[in-house]
């Protein structure tokens, strides 16, 4: 393992010890390896277009806003290649939050999430983009139904 040392003046320091007990990490290197690690899952997923990933996109949405909610199924039935999986939830009275949980190209996945969270009436939209190999065929047994 590599050591190294880093300066940070007292403001973000005390921020940063606030997010590792926020957090539940146990110590400095913990959180800082863990944050770089995301970062450079974030840079080569973006930088270096990983052709493949897995991700979870989240965004809040205003259910009145007139016919958002069937635009947005819309758009998720145009990329059920990509869709895993959806959650919906209730907020309040004016707003909902939806998580996807996407599978493929990463290029795709991309566009996907931009194209849903620039609905009109989408807030607060944020993806979550994991680099993956992609499976080079399937080591286990079982139908895939054709509808």
């Amino acid at each position: 393992m590599e050591r190294f040392t880093i300066s940070l003046d007292e403001n973000l320091a005390s921020e940063f010890d606030r997010l590792i007990r926020e957090r539940g990490y146990q110590n400095r290197s913990e959180a800082v390896r863990d944050i770089l690690r995301g970062q450079l899952n974030t840079l080569h997923a973006q930088k270096y277009r990983s052709p493949f990933c897995v991700a979870n996109l989240s965004y809040v949405y205003n259910h009145h806003e007139r016919d958002l909610a069937e635009r947005l199924t819309v758009i998720q039935h145009q990329h059920h290649d990509l869709v895993v999986a959806s959650t919906h939830v209730h907020l309040d009275h004016d707003n909902c939050l939806e998580t996807v949980m996407l599978r493929g190209a990463t290029k795709a996945v991309q566009e996907f999430s931009d194209a849903l969270i620039a609905e009109r009436g989408v807030r607060h939209g944020q993806l979550n983009l994991i680099p993956v190999e992609k499976d080079a065929g399937h080591r286990h047994t079982h139908s895939h139904p054709k509808t």
